[in-house]
């Protein structure tokens, strides 16, 4: 079976391509590991429109819900791309064959690259505040960053844990103004700014990190947990035999219409260029409906 269209990723890029391929009656399958993506983490969205404040997971089963039965979806991990007559994605399930491609696999979260993060991750580090705030009630947190991720992550830490530091490289966190004036104002947050985290410390869990430059007169201070927010990396290594062209930081190139320097290859979302700078749910869920629409159009001239 050739698909008309394989959809790569199922966050708010590739679900809204599939929305739009389902109305223009292609053939479309969905590969995607999780359904939602990282949008799904999100515990509160308020600048969605149509909802007032909705989580992530709720928006992105709405998603969902719309193209429920009018695609296929599968929850697999992706081996290998190859183009020959068509394109061949390979799982370890199967080998689907489609005439064109919308990548939407998003970002993947950046590291610190320190001593004791990959030691401890799961026993008091985390990168999912969604997922894990509630392990750390009534406990002292930090939240490394200085991003709108890393103010929403402490903004909901601070439900559950006594103190929440923010801890911050740069001279003042970047987030929305709302969301510093709500960190402002809540007596649980202390924000430490030009300091950086190079070290975490403990035993069984962290009990500690190490700081490059004192605070309270001291480069260690006590945690009971870390959650790192520090932005993303592009997902486009499965992208390269292909010779999809990236930007210098490694984000697909794509002109207006989603289109890559591929023919019949196009990405949405966080994963290209022209998201990269302002990562939103409203952009991709945008992008995912230009792809589409580009790759009916492509298949129409086609023949």
């Amino acid at each position: 079976m050739v698909y008309d269209l394989i959809i790569i990723g199922a966050g708010p890029a590739g679900l809204s391509a599939a929305i739009y391929a389902s109305r223009y009656n292609l053939n479309t399958l969905i590969i995607g590991e999780e359904i939602g993506g990282m949008a799904a983490e999100a515990c509160k969205i308020e600048n969605y429109p149509g909802f007032k404040s909705v989580s992530g997971m709720e928006l992105m089963n709405k998603f969902k819900e719309q193209i429920k039965g009018l695609v296929d979806i599968k929850q697999e991990n992706i081996i290998e791309f190859k183009k020959k007559n068509n394109f061949m994605i390979t799982t370890k399930e199967e080998v689907y064959k489609s005439k064109a491609v919308i990548i939407a696999s998003g970002t993947k979260r950046r590291k610190l690259n320190i001593k004791g993060e990959k030691e401890f991750l799961g026993r008091g580090v985390s990168y999912c505040a969604t997922c894990d705030a509630a392990f750390f009630r009534d406990k002292t947190v930090g939240v490394v960053g200085g991003n709108d991720a890393a103010a929403m992550s402490a903004l909901l830490l601070v439900e559950y844990s006594k103190k929440v530091f923010i801890i911050y490289r740069k001279e003042r966190i970047r987030a929305e103004p709302l969301r510093i004036s709500q960190l402002e104002k809540n007596k649980k947050v202390i924000i430490i700014n030009n300091t950086k985290v190079i070290a975490i410390n403990g035993n069984k869990m962290i009990n500690s990190v190490t700081l490059d430059k004192e605070f309270n007169n001291s480069t260690e201070l006590a945690l009971d947990g870390l959650f790192i927010e520090i932005g993303s990396v592009p997902s486009t290594v499965l992208t390269k035999k292909l010779g999809i062209r990236l930007d210098e930081e490694g984000y697909i190139v794509v002109d207006s219409s989603q289109k890559t320097n591929v023919e019949g290859f196009y990405a949405a979302g966080d994963i290209t260029t022209s998201s990269n700078k302002f990562r939103q749910i409203i952009t991709a869920a945008s992008e995912g409906a230009i792809a589409a629409h580009s790759v009916y159009e492509f298949l129409k001239n086609k023949g």
